[in-house]
């Protein structure tokens, strides 16, 4: 990494901050008895369970201009017992790529905040996971989007392809199905490989629309925008779209729909 001198020496206070509030007990280090000089961790303990040496890791608190990989970089995060938020604002500050987070780690039960936050949106809202099954929506989306968001078969790409009533449902079908899986190809590189190739697999194999749109090999990222839909009961509806992801849980895809 190459940096202005200024930020080697946000980086090298960060970590040096960060250490101190660590004791060895913190870490699983064994601590001989008689008396410490340093209060938290010492710099050749945090080099050890960082796997570097002592003198690159201490050239690093000093602010000096060293190289550092994303890959030592991380294991130097692991190593400090850094939170989501301080390891998000550690890359930041090297101006890398953390390697971790393109490996999302999907908890057991969907985190409290991305659950609850649709039941407190009054606009027709739903959360994406990293294959685009909608694991939670608002009663509002679940009005809007008939035979999807009410529905047991809840991913997305599974109702654009294999469900005829989103060919009526949706504007402009085939342009709405093109973008839909650009942009899930754009968020699958993020995903579980194994778990995407198998989603592919199928949808490839039901529909030939999939199947044809697939090999073209279109990237957009889900940005929103103007949406509009043909209800079986209301009619057409207009509203605007607009996508965020959870900056903790950056493979959950937020998406609320406001009336035009």
């Amino acid at each position: 990494m190459t940096l202005p001198s200024e930020q080697y020496r946000a980086l090298g206070a960060f970590l040096r901050a960060r250490r101190d509030v660590l004791s060895p007990q913190d870490v699983g280090l064994h601590v001989l008895p008689g008396r410490r000089r340093a209060q938290g961790l010492r710099r050749e303990e945090a080099a050890q369970l960082c796997g570097i040496s002592t003198t690159w890791y201490t050239w690093l608190e000093q602010g000096r201009n060293v190289s550092c990989s994303a890959a030592t970089l991380a294991r130097i995060a692991t190593a400090l017992h850094l939170s989501p938020a301080e390891r998000l604002y550690l890359f930041e500050l090297a101006r890398l790529k953390d390697p971790d987070a393109s490996r999302p780690v999907i908890a057991s039960s969907l985190p409290e905040p991305v659950r609850t936050f649709p039941e407190h949106v009054t606009v027709p809202c739903y959360v994406l996971d990293p294959l685009w099954n909608a694991c939670v929506a608002n009663e509002a989306a679940q009005r809007l989007f008939v035979g999807w968001l009410d529905s047991e078969e809840r991913n997305l790409l599974c109702y654009v392809f294999l469900d005829p009533a989103a060919r009526t449902f949706l504007d402009d079908w085939e342009g709405s199905a093109r973008r839909v899986l650009a942009e899930f190809r754009a968020a699958s590189i993020r995903g579980d490989k194994q778990q995407v190739e198998a989603l592919v697999q199928t949808l490839g194999s039901r529909s030939p629309d999939f199947e044809r749109l697939w090999h073209n090999q279109s990237v957009l990222l889900r940005e929103g925008g103007p949406r509009r839909f043909y209800h079986p009961v209301e009619g057409p509806l207009d509203f605007d779209q607009t996508t965020l992801t959870f900056t903790i849980w950056p493979h959950y895809h937020l998406v609320t729909l406001r009336p035009r």
